[in-house]
């Protein structure tokens, strides 16, 4: 079993399970996480439902499976996905991993 390069929480799990569940995401799609250009800000991640692609290295996560890009590792390790839902925000974010 390959290690995945960044750390899902129990809430990102539970609401892409859901998402997959509510879109009826089709079957052979999985989520795609993976990193898109840098600016002074920093690194700009994506994340969404694609197909595999020849280059992506395949995970399994709960009911579901990652999809990466390995020229995405670098940018992906130590890095943390969490899904939050507040007044002011809901959605993914990602952190470093502090554990």
């Amino acid at each position: 079993m390959k290690l995945l390069p960044i750390r899902l929480t129990d809430a990102a799990i539970q609401e892409i399970a859901g998402i997959i569940d509510r879109k009826k995401i089709p079957e052979g799609f999985g989520l795609r996480i993976g990193a898109k250009g840098s600016s002074c800000f920093g690194t700009n991640f994506i994340i969404g439902f694609d197909s595999v692609h020849t280059e992506d290295e395949i995970f399994s996560v709960g009911s579901f499976q990652v999809f990466i890009e390995k020229k995405h590792f670098l940018h992906l390790i130590g890095m943390m996905v969490d899904f939050v839902e507040g007044e002011a925000e809901r959605g993914f974010v990602f952190s470093k991993d502090n554990l």
